[in-house]
């Protein structure tokens, strides 16, 4: 058992502006730099946007899949939407949202969203961390006092920290689905939880482990810290900035006709499952809203993408919502396939709230599913696309799409295309240097345009030598290729010769005014 005295004082005197006999503690927010920027920097963008035309082009397409997949998985009711940028583009649905009174699903019904609660609990927490009222590397147990006499497994084990919760590197064992069936359980009950000890199946910071009971944590201390309750924090904070007006924590509070029942499927027939009211663990899973509602929390991810100078426009600033969908503890799966089904491996982490996964190609993923007895849903967002998707359904553990068959559909034969970043304006003007020094050279522009290690690493004799018998074994140059910028400071382009291609890659330095500090030609067949 730790000892409690000792931890309290440790916890004193690491604070930061900490103080032991008060219940504030007083942060500073993480700077922004919002009046230092460079105003020629050019974002991403969609060289040919064609998405929103191509996506409408499979609408029915869509449709009929949902439907064939609700009914080989006898999913009762399924609502979905499709989001590109900030707009609802397709939405649908199939099925009943209550069997017994025969009513229809719909893009406006409430659907329990399980897990996908997640996100909106780690957003909460950022809000606070932006108002400087907390931190990510604060001790759990600052806020929630009971867990300073938690037995970890290890003596050098570091005590939980608020991030840890968020990227359920606790320590906590999985605890689905035994976590599903806490959702009501008043908060009385999460203290006790605590007070009586919880079992560890890791040392806290080693591994990944998924863990709903980190996420009930992070319910309390926003609570804490607010001063109100988690699910009017996140009503005030994110539901109202967003227009969420049909979002709701208790079942008993949504409009006749618009909540969904959930089921099973037992001896080949619907039977329905009880609902749970809200409480303690409601910020791991307790949320219930509509494809409508939903789809503008999706879009608020989407707009975080790109970075740029626009102004703020949501609950909490781009960056930390792109924080949220940056993975932790990546792990690789080798054994990973695409859409389609073909080898492609992945590397998959949890974020904050949401989980990212990157395809062998670069696609990359970001989204949550949620679960829970008579529900299931899913939504996944493509940041450098401007898409996301989204599902609901009312079958107990059951995912309510075909996602391969859509995913498939959208990049594969609509082929969709990312966002292409500018070539920025001093790596066109090193190209433009470069170029004329490789086919001309002079001395009077290596000062301007080298780095102090350039010729350091390689003589210049040796360079202008080799440069030389690759431009003679390229022939004529026809034709300077275009620019593939890597970032603002690194990037490729081909020079076309009669007979082979010269592919020159090079990268700047970190200085002010930047130079070429690496250069690398190759040659390749020409076309």
């Amino acid at each position: 058992m730790k000892n409690t005295t000792q931890f309290l004082l440790y916890s004193c005197l690491s604070a930061t502006l900490w103080s032991c006999g008060s219940k504030e503690s007083v942060h500073v927010a993480p700077l922004q730099a919002e009046s230092t920027y460079s105003e020629s920097y050019q974002p991403p963008v969609f060289v040919s946007d064609e998405r929103k035309e191509k996506i409408q082009s499979i609408a029915p397409r869509l449709q009929q899949l949902i439907e064939n997949h609700a009914r080989e998985r006898n999913i009762p009711g399924v609502a979905y939407g499709l989001v590109v940028d900030e707009e609802l583009l397709i939405s649908g649905s199939t099925g009943l949202i209550n069997i017994e009174q025969n009513v229809p699903a719909s893009t406006s019904a409430a659907f329990r969203i399980a897990s996908m609660t997640k996100s909106f609990t780690a957003m909460a927490i950022l809000k606070l961390m932006e108002e400087g009222r907390l931190s990510l590397s604060d001790p759990a147990s600052r806020y929630i006092p009971e867990m300073a006499s938690m037995r970890y497994l290890s003596k050098d084990a570091p005590a939980i920290t608020i991030e840890n919760l968020l990227t359920m590197t606790s320590g906590f064992p999985e605890d689905n689905p035994w976590g599903d069936r806490q959702l009501d359980e008043p908060d009385q009950y999460l203290q006790d939880l605590v007070s009586e000890g919880i079992s560890f199946s890791n040392v806290p910071a080693y591994t990944y482990e998924y863990s709903n009971t980190g996420y009930a944590m992070l319910g309390k201390i926003v609570s804490q810290v607010s001063g109100m309750s988690y699910q009017e924090y996140i009503r005030q904070h994110i539901f109202v900035p967003l227009g969420m007006e049909h979002t709701y924590w208790e079942y008993d509070r949504v409009p006749a006709g618009q909540l969904v029942i959930g089921y099973r499927w037992e001896d080949e027939s619907w039977k329905q499952e009880p609902m749970l009211h809200d409480g303690s663990y409601g910020a791991m899973g307790g949320l219930i809203t509509s494809i409508e509602d939903f789809s503008k929390y999706v879009g608020f991810h989407l707009s975080a993408w790109p970075p740029r100078n626009d102004a703020e426009n949501g609950p909490i600033r781009r960056s930390s919502v792109r924080a949220m969908q940056t993975p932790q503890f990546a792990r690789l799966n080798a054994n990973g396939t695409n859409f389609s089904g073909k080898p492609c491996p992945q590397l998959s982490g949890y974020g904050y709230g949401l989980r990212s996964t990157e395809f062998c190609n670069g696609l990359r993923q970001v989204g949550h599913g949620g679960a829970l007895p008579g529900f299931g849903s899913n939504y996944q967002f493509f940041p450098e696309y401007g898409v996301g998707l989204m599902a609901f359904g009312n079958l107990t553990y059951t995912s309510p799409w075909p996602y391969a068959e859509i995913g498939e559909l959208l990049f594969e034969t609509l082929a969709l295309q990312p966002r292409q970043l500018p070539v920025s304006a001093i790596l066109a003007h090193r190209q433009a240097q470069l170029v004329e020094w490789i086919q001309q050279g002079g001395q009077e522009l290596e000062s301007e345009i080298f780095a102090e290690n350039f010729f350091l690493d390689r003589s210049r004799e040796n360079r202008r030598k080799d440069i030389e018998a690759m431009l003679e074994e390229a022939g004529t140059i026809r034709e300077i290729g275009t620019m593939e910028p890597e970032n603002q400071l690194r990037g490729s382009f081909p020079m076309e010769g009669d007979q082979e291609t010269v592919e020159v890659f090079f990268t700047l330095s970190p200085e002010s005014d930047p130079k070429i500090q690496q250069l690398v030609l190759s040659l390749l067949p020409s076309e």
